[in-house]
């Protein structure tokens, strides 16, 4: 059995469950704060509340799994991206600390503060950037071999167009994911107000989408021109992305069907996210690391065992806690006691 395609295809879905729900997850920080910057809060703000009390403790548990599974499965990577992440990573690991004291901060305190709102907000944008260096990193032609080490080219990097478009495209992302989450949700709550505000938020990011999706591919082929190609390979799951994508914006510009729309985008980026991930096979890491790095064949189908199960049991606990508190009827409508 082929433990490197069933290990790499359980860990990539593991990183697409992340980008979702913590896309929505911090795009709704930082949709509160722009709410209350702009004087909506009392629209947008208790919307936002109800979905982040029962979910954000959860939101980290897909990239864990992700993160032990990939040093797991192949544990070069843990060598190589130890030493370069070092910076990108220690910023992140910040700016989760400040979102942490965001949540005691709301928790223990009953004032609304502003500063508080802008810090949990930034580091929504922040943190998803920070670690889409990873991608870009994983391209190639950012590492030097030097006196049997590696180092992270920082100039490289600081002035290369394909960083610059992924992390603009982390940002984005997280902007147009949350906004249709929180659309469909603010519908489920019967807040209108609050409907046609978060509409129009998923409206304007929608151009923003396709032009930075376009120069995240432009950059792709001046950084890593066997990767371009490769990807034209699978230009049917790209095309069906760019399909789902119309769905979910016509179905919102119309004002209705919210959940579809948002599912329509969940396919959206689901094609894309594995359009790209099966492109870039077999490397996980240009041109150091391939999924036939993978640890002793005994180690990987243990490994594949218990993250098959891993993700068998967070998928329903997942949906029984929106069961339970997302999309119960008195939960959403602010109606619980």
């Amino acid at each position: 059995m082929n433990y490197e395609i069933i290990g790499i295809t359980v860990l990539w879905t593991f990183l697409y469950g992340y980008v979702i729900i913590a896309s929505v997850d911090f795009g709704a920080g930082f949709y509160n704060f722009y709410a209350k910057a702009t004087g909506k809060s009392n629209i947008i703000t208790p919307i936002i509340t109800r979905y982040l009390n029962p979910v954000w403790e959860v939101t980290n548990v897909f990239f864990v799994f992700f993160f032990v599974g990939i040093v797991g499965f192949y544990p070069e990577t843990a060598y190589y991206y130890g030493t370069t992440l070092l910076i990108p990573a220690s910023i992140a690991l910040i700016l989760l600390a400040i979102r942490g004291s965001y949540y005691a901060f709301n928790q223990y305190s009953k004032d609304s503060n502003i500063v508080w709102a802008f810090l949990y907000g930034s580091t929504g944008l922040l943190i998803p950037a920070a670690l889409s260096i990873t991608l870009v990193i994983s391209e190639g032609g950012f590492i030097e071999e030097k006196f049997g080490g590696i180092d992270l080219n920082i100039t490289e990097l600081l002035f290369s167009q394909y960083a610059w478009s992924v992390v603009f495209l982390a940002i984005i992302s997280v902007l147009y994911i949350s906004s249709a989450f929180l659309t469909f949700y603010a519908n489920r709550a019967r807040a209108f107000q609050a409907v046609e505000v978060i509409r129009k938020w998923f409206l304007t990011w929608t151009i923003p989408m396709l032009a930075i999706s376009q120069f995240v591919f432009l950059g792709l082929r001046t950084n890593n021109e066997a990767h371009f190609l490769n990807a034209q390979n699978y230009w049917y799951l790209f095309g069906l992305s760019l399909m789902f994508m119309g769905i979910a914006v016509y179905l919102i510009y119309k004002g209705r069907n919210y959940g579809m729309a948002f599912i329509m985008v969940m396919l959206q980026f689901f094609c894309a996210f594995f359009g790209y991930g099966m492109s870039k096979l077999p490397y996980i890491l240009y041109p150091y690391v391939k999924i036939d790095s993978v640890v002793n064949e005994a180690m990987a189908f243990w490994l594949t065992v218990v993250f098959i199960l891993g993700l068998l049991l967070l998928v329903p606990s997942l949906i029984m806690l929106m069961r339970m508190f997302l999309f119960d009827k008195d939960y959403v409508q602010g109606k619980e006691n």
